[in-house]
């Protein structure tokens, strides 16, 4: 445990606390910080340029959200290990080639969730198990219209737009 870390607040995955922070100018602050466990992000690409892409409920912005299959590690689970068991659990489907395509982290002022995202292909199917609370949507959309759909507004989830646009890099 943190000495400098006071706790607030830990529910799921959220660790929010305030932690005194000595800045590099000399100032020490308390500041709000969440801890996260870090998560993974996949673009399942099938051998006909379609991706598999989740229309999921989500409460905290405000209904209906269009991304990629993605999802919190568990414990000591690897980046890898996160993204084929939540490719498998959200949209049953399993690959046999997988890419690292990069990393972002989403909210730097005061979270420290770190997103690995993967291109994963050769893929087959099987069945979805999706978490209680999952409420998702999964459909099959070309590759080009996901790209289209980012540049008209009607994708604005971060993870998909950077694992979209890196794998638009490696597919040229």
């Amino acid at each position: 445990m943190d000495p400098n870390r006071r706790s607030i607040l830990k529910v799921g995955v959220v660790d929010f606390g305030i932690e005194s922070v000595p800045l590099p100018n000399g100032t020490t602050l308390d500041l709000p910080v969440i801890r996260h466990p870090g998560a993974s992000a996949i673009v399942a690409l099938d051998e006909h340029g379609a991706i598999a892409m989740l229309t999921q409920y989500r409460h905290a912005v405000g209904g209906w959200h269009r991304e990629i299959p993605a999802g919190c590690r568990n414990g000591a689970e690897s980046p890898l290990e996160c993204a084929v068991r939540e490719l498998h659990e959200e949209t049953g489907l399993t690959a046999r080639r997988w890419d690292h395509l990069g990393a972002i982290v989403t909210i730097p002022s005061f979270c420290d969730e770190r997103i690995e995202l993967f291109l994963a292909r050769d893929l087959a199917e099987s069945e979805a198990r999706p978490e209680p609370d999952e409420i998702i949507r999964v459909e099959r959309m070309d590759f080009d219209e996901a790209l289209a759909m980012i540049r008209r507004g009607e994708i604005i989830d971060a993870k998909t737009i950077a694992a979209l646009h890196h794998t638009q890099q490696i597919l040229k």
